[in-house]
């Protein structure tokens, strides 16, 4: 990849992570994120005080809220957000990390996917290469190190299944208060 390139991706993360996200105007920052993130669906609500890392391979379906202060890091590898799904305030979606065994520190990470109707709870942490099934609940404050199945519960550090969710979910989701 060009320097060029790299620049410009720095300068529209810089943007919108140091100054654009924290405008109280959804408007604003809607617009700017439909100009540079890989896909913003219809009705999506992006709070405050979110970061964005290499937007581009960030896709939101259709009405998903992103609470205030989450990270979404689509360095190298794609994060795919489906329809309907709440990600709670300060949750962390990664893609990439490290190689704890690499002798030279090397890259490892993946793409993630998560499932329509998932719900992704506060402080939560999804790391590089995980899946998260439709419809699956990921309690507060969990690191999710592998898949998650559809309509599954899972809690704890690292996340284990603790339950299942009723599949009958029929909710579109529409939070999109005025100054947050």
């Amino acid at each position: 990849m060009s320097r060029l390139r790299l620049f410009a991706g720095a300068l529209v993360a810089y943007t919108y992570n140091e100054v654009i996200g924290k405008i109280p105007s959804r408007r604003l920052r809607r617009l700017y994120l439909r100009q540079s993130l890989g896909a913003l669906g219809k009705h999506c609500s992006i709070q405050l005080s979110c970061r964005i890392l290499h937007a581009r391979k960030v896709h939101l379906g259709n009405r998903t809220i992103i609470n205030f202060g989450c990270l979404l890091d689509g360095r190298k590898h794609s994060i795919i957000i489906g329809e309907n799904v709440s990600i709670g305030p300060e949750a962390t979606v990664l893609t990439l990390g490290h190689d704890p065994q690499s002798p030279s520190f090397d890259d490892r990470g993946g793409e993630v996917h998560i499932g329509d109707r998932a719900w992704i709870g506060y402080r939560a942490v999804v790391m590089p290469g995980v899946t998260v099934g439709e419809g699956a609940v990921v309690a507060a404050g969990a690191l999710v190190t592998k898949d998650v199945e559809d309509y599954t519960i899972v809690a704890g550090v690292p996340a284990k299944p603790i339950g299942c969710r009723n599949r009958n979910l029929e909710y579109e989701l529409d939070y999109d208060p005025w100054l947050v």
